[in-house]
């Protein structure tokens, strides 16, 4: 699917990962929707983009659905891409101390980073189901973000990693059930990348990441995940995978 003049929606635009995808993807001529839990950010990249800021928790099914409502009005369609980079990172042991359980935390993992993309991924088929088929058949792409985790997480990253593992397990199931209709699944699962909570660790605790990261040993540049993104919507014969985007990276236990 060729980006320009197409609508491409990115959740968690407002910054890191998200926010590398819709920049990317504006400068292939796509008009972006940047949506964010955090209005001021998703307004504030959307505006030097040309884009269309949204808020909404993707957690919300409500606010989601109002949310491609309000894309419908603004710009009379619906994307044909949907990007899902909105996620939490929390992390806690399954019993910490004096016996502490986390059962919270992972609750709230799971709604946002799990259930949050589906629920996105279900408002976005409903609209690529309505489009009319593009050349080769093809109505749309949903791109999800699981994360280098999911295969090999860390001690604390329980939830993060059930979170992950769920995206990157439903992607060849939903891909085999929108083939029908035209419409790609893919999710991408990221190493360790330069975003702002990478940004927010100590320079010594910064080289101890990147030591783990083979070829190129640094930490990974967000355009680069948008890089990939932007490469899955254009080939039409990725669908229904998981692809690693991490340097060769395997994450120790610790």
């Amino acid at each position: 699917m060729r980006l320009e003049g197409q609508i491409a929606l990115v959740t968690g635009g407002g910054s890191g990962l998200g926010e590398a995808t819709a920049r990317l993807l504006a400068g292939r001529g796509a008009k972006v929707v940047v949506l964010d839990y955090d209005g001021a950010k998703a307004g504030a990249v959307a505006a030097s983009i040309g884009g269309l800021g949204v808020q909404a928790d993707v957690g919300d099914a409500a606010a989601v659905e109002a949310a491609f409502a309000t894309v419908q009005d603004a710009w009379g369609g619906m994307p044909r891409v949907a990007v899902n980079c909105a996620g939490i990172g929390l992390a806690a042991r399954i019993v910490g101390r004096e016996g502490k359980m986390s059962i919270d935390l992972f609750e709230r993992v799971i709604r946002v980073n799990l259930i949050g993309s589906y629920i996105v991924m279900s408002h976005a088929v409903k609209g690529m189901q309505a489009q009319e088929p593009l050349e080769g058949g093809e109505r749309g792409v949903v791109i999800n973000t699981a994360s280098a985790a999911w295969q090999d997480g860390q001690v604390g990253q329980a939830a993060y990693a059930a979170s992950k593992g769920g995206i990157a397990s439903m992607c060849l199931p939903a891909a085999r059930e929108l083939a029908q209709s035209g419409i790609r699944v893919m999710a991408i699962a990221p190493g360790l990348f330069n975003t702002p909570m990478m940004e927010s660790l100590p320079p010594e605790t910064t080289a101890k990441i990147v030591a783990n990261v083979p070829f190129p040993d640094r930490l990974g540049d967000p355009s680069e995940y948008g890089l990939m993104v932007a490469q899955i919507v254009e080939n039409p014969y990725l669908n229904g995978t998981t692809i690693r985007l991490d340097g060769a990276t395997r994450l120790p236990p610790r």
